[in-house]
């Protein structure tokens, strides 16, 4: 079935720009002006596959508009568009739980190509993992691969698809230490031009969530090195 994208821009040009490149590439698209046209839109029936959402927008920003769509568990993957190439802007977006960021002015095939990496990675069946059947259970965290669900003793914690790919790989072989590079290569492929503050981010994002239910040690810091599963025992943020 043809994925739908909602695209999100108050610049009528670059809404049909984007939709013209995207129905090219065999994607279903849905248009949004504004911020409040496309909270709308994201939760209609049905809902869109991921949104292309600008971060400038009058009235309600892209950044507001991905900050209630998190707030409410919703977990559509998003990919930023902005006028400003400012690193803050973009950790800023990832923080909030955007999956890919994307400066303008922009080449139609880039934004195309994102979009179809994130849909893979988001229908992609998670590898199986040596010795684990069924979910992976670490302590107090347990992983759903097939369902791409996060739960600590019981309870669901909604993440990005970035959010689970990560603690997916980390889960997987708990022993290892994983640098960023490693990491990167996990979720995006060898050659995929993000920085290293991006993972920083998406791992400050997911320790914040598993705080939030007592979940403090799900991740682990091996400084100059990179990052490994946690004890998942149980600690305050």
């Amino acid at each position: 079935m043809p994925r739908t994208i909602l695209v999100v821009d108050d610049d009528p040009h670059i809404r049909h720009l984007l939709v013209f490149a995207l129905a090219k590439a065999g994607l279903d698209t849905v248009e949004a002006a504004d911020g409040e046209a496309a909270l709308a839109a994201a939760v209609s029936v049905p809902a869109p596959d991921l949104v292309v959402l600008d971060i400038n927008m009058p009235r309600l920003d892209g950044l507001e508009v991905c900050r209630r769509l998190r707030s409410t568990g919703g977990e559509v993957p998003i990919l930023f568009l902005s006028s400003r190439d400012d690193e803050i802007d973009r950790i800023l977006g990832i923080e909030l739980g955007a999956d890919d960021y994307v400066v303008k002015p922009f080449s139609p095939r880039e934004v195309v190509a994102r979009v179809m990496a994130i849909l893979r990675r988001t229908a992609a069946r998670p590898p199986a993992v040596a010795g684990a059947a069924g979910p992976i259970r670490h302590g107090r965290l347990s992983l759903d691969l097939d369902g791409w669900r996060a739960c600590w003793d019981g309870i669901e914690v909604p993440l990005t698809v970035s959010e689970f790919s990560i603690l997916r790989t980390l889960a997987a072989m708990p022993a290892k230490v994983f640098g960023r590079d490693a990491i990167i290569d996990r979720l995006h492929g060898p050659g995929f031009a993000i920085t290293d503050r991006t993972i920083d981010s998406h791992v400050r994002n997911l320790r914040a969530k598993f705080a939030g239910v007592g979940g403090g040690d799900v991740v682990e810091t091996r400084p100059g090195i990179g990052y490994r599963l946690g004890p998942c025992a149980g600690a305050p943020g």
